[in-house]
């Protein structure tokens, strides 16, 4: 993998992360070029996902009746990650539409605090029943703008 032209990335964020998740890497995540491969970043990104909304909403989801799904996944890879590094994904809700929320992630080296990857994911309210989206609640919106303490459009 070649990492080019994404050195505009890796100015400041003007993004606010508070949900930290420090990761381990495996020694299986690594591929034959000395670096975390690019599938494994979104096992990570996964697992920071699922932990957020644990953290935020606890026990206001009745996952009987309702899910959140990934509707869109994309990263920009940045610079590799290697197996010595010490890994963080930072997680942070940026926008809520009717049924659907956006999430900003980044894979940060927690000891140079320099920005590895950045992962934008467009999150689904899901009504397990009907099998289709459903309004967000009014509940998760507060929980989430509590948690990020500030309002989200």
């Amino acid at each position: 993998m070649h990492y080019f032209c994404i050195k505009i990335i890796q100015m400041e964020s003007p993004l606010q992360f508070k949900h930290i998740l420090p990761v381990q890497l495996r020694f299986s995540d690594v591929d034959q070029f000395g670096h975390v491969n690019n599938s494994v970043y979104f096992s990570l990104y996964d697992l920071a996902k699922t932990t957020y909304i644990h953290d935020v909403m606890g026990r206001l989801l009745d996952l009987e009746k309702e899910a959140i799904v990934v509707a869109n996944v994309s990263a920009n890879f940045v610079s590799p990650i290697y197996y010595s590094d010490n890994v963080a994904i930072e997680t942070t809700v940026v926008h809520f539409g009717t049924t659907s929320f956006r999430l900003e992630q980044q894979a940060v080296d927690v000891n140079t605090h320099n920005v590895k990857c950045t992962c934008t994911t467009v999150m689904v309210y899901y009504d397990l029943k009907s099998q289709e989206p459903m309004p967000i609640s009014d509940a998760f919106k507060m929980a989430v703008c509590k948690y990020e303490g500030h309002p989200i459009d």
